[in-house]
This record gives C-alpha cells, structure tokens and sequence, in this order.
C-alpha cells in the first residue's frame, strides 16, 4: 500500500488549508457563489438537492482499515 512521505504530506496540507481560506472567504462573503462553485467543484464538494456529497482522493485506490475508519 501507498505510504505518504514528508513531501506528500505536505502537498496535502497546503490544498486543505487552501481550501479552507477559500471556503473562508465564501462563507464571509468574499466570494459569490459563481465564483466559489469551480473551486469548491475541484475540490470535490457537489451540492445535491437533499444534501452535499464530499468526492475523496484516494491514492492509488489504496486504503488501510484505520484510513477506513477515518472517513
């Protein structure tokens, strides 16, 4: 199974702390929503009628059980 390093991690954490300043800035007013809604589409947040739905990258397809549990 696919083992983050320093590197990725990271790469991770700049994109959630990316995300959340825009999401930050949505929620603030900031942004509108024409302009939040191909940043929040990238990052995987599709609002659905009855509720959001959250898309997760997963490398490789790859998951441990603790991973699992997680989501």
């Amino acid at each position: 199974m696919y083992q983050y390093d320093n590197i990725d991690q990271t790469i991770v954490n700049e994109r959630v702390a990316q995300f959340r300043d825009q999401t930050l800035r949505y929620l603030s007013g900031k942004l509108t929503d024409d302009e939040f809604r191909p940043l929040r589409l990238q990052n995987g947040l599709y609002i659905q009628r009855h509720a959001p739905m959250l898309r997760v990258a997963i490398p490789y397809g790859l998951l441990s059980s603790k991973q699992l549990r997680k989501l």
